[in-house]
């Protein structure tokens, strides 16, 4: 009994980040919200933000581990849940340049990353790392989870969170809007395989092309196989930052594997081979956007507008920079792969 009342306070750290994370699911389906192609991710760590600005200090100190078990631990398995959402099938229905895209734009975009965020803008290495991984992957899964390798501040998460909001939002609109021009001289297969591969967040792929026929589900799938390349990314990630602790710490430090990015591959393969009944995976798929939301949740309920200061506008500058590449250079990147297959 003794344990259980030491846990207790902790539990309703948990539960309040849970109260916080239905809140943001409900808000989420919104009509003016879900036009906006905000996913509950984003209006969890929104509405935590909000809180740690105005009513943060209220929250009991032994509450607090139950704030940071959702932004770590229930991170970690909503990483690996989120392998129920891609099938290797879906990968191979995209053909290589499906493949040849996402692989291209995710690498390019890191790579350009973290060379302009440290040499240009003079970012610390954390910082540079998440806001190029929002842009590159999957927008605020993929800044949590490689936050959750890093080992960094949950501040320089939600800064980098934001811009995945904002530049995202921006392509969701922007996207659309050029292709109806005609100026950009696609088919809607293309389109699609355009957008899949450069727009953030998989609910800004689905708003930006949904109106298009023939453009949507070319989109959707290009984009699983950049969140499918979370996996990869995660384990060199976690390989380079040994090689760098190596280099500038005087102890001994050992290779830390990001299992959940493992598990993410495992959970891929399972349902790659069609054994759950497909009920099962959408339950599973609706436990992760839960977990996912807490953990984006508790992420904004530790950050404060002091931390945002602290980080400056360098954040900003280097997004902006990584959403022109994505936006010209994922252009001529897709012409390159659609050319290549006639």
């Amino acid at each position: 009994m003794n344990g259980l009342s030491q846990r207790a306070p902790a539990l309703h750290g948990l539960l309040f980040v849970a109260l916080f994370a239905l809140a943001a699911l409900q808000m989420a389906q919104f009509p003016a919200i879900s036009r906006l192609g905000l996913s509950p991710l984003i209006v969890g760590i929104l509405l935590g933000m909000v809180y740690a600005n105005t009513l943060r200090r209220h929250l009991p100190e032994s509450w607090v581990p139950g704030v940071l078990f959702s932004s770590k631990h229930l991170l970690r398995a909503a990483i690996i849940l989120y392998g129920f959402r891609v099938t290797f099938q879906q990968i191979a229905a995209v053909g290589w340049a499906g493949l040849g895209v996402s692989v291209t734009m995710v690498v390019s975009t890191l790579a350009l990353g973290v060379w302009m965020g440290t040499r240009l803008f003079k970012l610390d290495r954390d910082t540079a790392i998440l806001t190029a991984a929002g842009s590159a992957i999957c927008g605020a899964a993929a800044v949590v989870a490689t936050e959750s390798v890093l080992e960094s501040n949950p501040a320089k998460s939600a800064v980098a969170v934001g811009t995945v909001v904002l530049f995202g939002t921006l392509s969701m609109f922007l996207y659309p809007a050029v292709y109806a021009t005609g100026l950009l001289h696609l088919t809607p297969q293309i389109f699609g395989l355009y957008s899949g591969g450069t727009i953030h967040e998989v609910a800004q792929v689905v708003a930006a092309t949904g109106g298009i026929a023939g453009a949507g589900e070319v989109a959707v799938i290009v984009k699983m196989v950049r969140v499918m390349l979370i996996a990869p990314v995660l384990l060199a990630l976690g390989w380079l930052t040994l090689r760098h602790k190596t280099r500038t710490e005087n102890a001994g430090v050992r290779l830390v594997i990001p299992w959940f990015a493992v598990w993410f591959v495992a959970a891929s393969a399972i349902n790659s081979l069609g054994v759950l009944p497909n009920w099962l995976v959408q339950d599973l798929i609706g436990v992760d956007n839960f977990l996912l939301t807490m953990a984006m949740t508790a992420i904004g309920m530790e950050t404060n507008v002091v931390k945002f200061r602290q980080v400056g506008p360098g954040p900003l500058y280097l997004a902006a920079a990584l959403f022109l590449w994505l936006v010209f250079g994922g252009y001529g990147v897709t012409r390159v792969f659609a050319a290549m297959l006639g």
